[in-house]
């Protein structure tokens, strides 16, 4: 079984996407169970056309790599988040609540996902797993339940490791420094909220590749901190 292959993906056609961009838009989706956004995000794939490519990565790892700290690392940030994601996903009428604990390692989710080929059905279910029912995400008897109900021995999750390492590195390598994040064409799209963006993009490129864009990537910086 491939590890997030492009067999699992999911084609959404809208009528204002011509046939053609609606079939050949290849777009990856990286994400991580630990995030809210990613679940929020989720719930809004169904508003892009193409095809979709779930790619679990680990979000402690990309924090790493560009040297950032997470939400939940900034008290003020993350009482803020925690506010906002539970008010939006109110307002999307979608059923959410944090876990007991949070953050909470998401090694072994992301590798369960990996071990059932990222078939979206698989990735939906652990999502809904950690953000419906506000219980300890971290609980084994609760994982191991999970794990059975997917069909998955939980002494295989370790043969997903290295897969979940190379979709981090190449998240990392392709510029994706958060999650949820489209990468399409070569761009990347931040953000369960860049999803607007991302239909624009597909419906001409422009909207990224034009003259005031590149201007503004290679902006001059004016000041830098010094500690």
């Amino acid at each position: 079984m491939r590890a997030c292959g492009r067999e699992w993906i999911t084609v959404h056609t809208f009528p204002f996407f011509s046939t053609l961009t609606a079939m050949t838009a290849s777009i990856d989706w990286y994400f991580d169970f630990v995030s809210p956004f990613s679940y929020i995000s989720l719930y809004r794939l169904k508003e892009l056309p193409g095809q979709v490519a779930y790619k679990p990565v680990l979000f402690a790892g990309l924090l790493k790599h560009w040297g950032q700290k997470g939400p939940a690392e900034i008290p003020a940030k993350r009482r803020w988040t925690y506010r906002w994601c539970t008010w939006w996903a109110r307002e999307l009428d979608l059923t959410f609540r944090f876990p007991e604990q949070h953050p909470f390692n998401p090694l072994p989710h992301l590798r369960l996902a990996l071990a059932c080929g990222c078939h979206p059905d698989a990735v939906k279910r652990i999502f809904e797993w950690v953000w419906m029912s506000g219980e300890n995400a971290s609980d084994p008897e609760r994982f191991a339940k999970l794990c059975a109900e997917l069909g998955v021995d939980q002494e295989k999750l370790a043969e997903a490791k290295d897969q979940l390492r190379l979709n981090t590195e190449e998240a990392a390598q392709a510029g994706v420094f958060g999650v949820p994040s489209f990468v399409v064409g070569g761009e990347v799209f931040w953000g369960a909220d860049s999803i607007s963006f991302v239909r624009a993009f597909l419906r001409d490129e422009a909207v990224v590749h034009n003259d005031e864009m590149r201007r503004v990537d290679a902006l001059p910086i004016g000041a830098s901190r010094t500690s």
